[in-house]
């Protein structure tokens, strides 16, 4: 039984091939999905709230597994002079979505800008959250970039500590 919920909703109803898999309901991270799912780390691309400094609208940003935002460079795509990373509950509060849940696809037309990192174009289908913990959404990085109007922009860095 797969889970639907208003993300699979959503792609169902704008007729956008995904394929949905279901893990255990609790928070992971990226590197651990991929070796769940048995796919590559940089496929995997976890979704980062950032907020500016004025106005205090929120980003979403993502970036694969293997790497982390960089900050700097991502005020420097979005023409920003400073960009901060919350706290967990604060971006639990400003989506309104659990950690390990956040999802670009759950917070279409919420007032969220999407940065997606260029190095998503390495990839022809991407897997991001599905709005809830526990389910992975795998689609192309067209289909993503055309739904949430994401900006494609480097804005992360490898990271040897994941």
């Amino acid at each position: 039984m797969t889970i639907v919920n208003n993300v699979t909703r959503l792609l169902d109803s704008r007729k956008i091939s995904y394929s949905a898999y279901e893990l255990t309901p609790e928070k992971r991270g990226a590197q651990e999905t991929a070796q769940l799912l048995g796919v590559d780390p940089a496929s995997i691309f976890k979704t980062i709230v950032v907020l500016r400094e004025k106005p205090k609208k929120p980003l979403l940003v993502l970036v694969s597994g293997d790497s982390v935002v960089d900050l700097k460079l991502l005020a420097s795509a979005l023409g920003e002079k400073k960009v901060h990373l919350p706290t967990e509950k604060e971006a639990e509060q400003v989506t309104g979505l659990q950690a390990g849940g956040i999802s670009p696809l759950a917070l279409l037309n919420k007032g969220f800008q999407v940065v997606l990192d260029s190095s998503a174009q390495n990839f022809e289908q991407i897997h991001v959250s599905g709005g809830q913990r526990g389910l992975n959404i795998k689609l192309a990085v067209a289909d993503l970039v055309k739904l949430t109007n994401a900006r494609i922009k480097t804005v992360s860095r490898f990271s040897e500590g994941l």
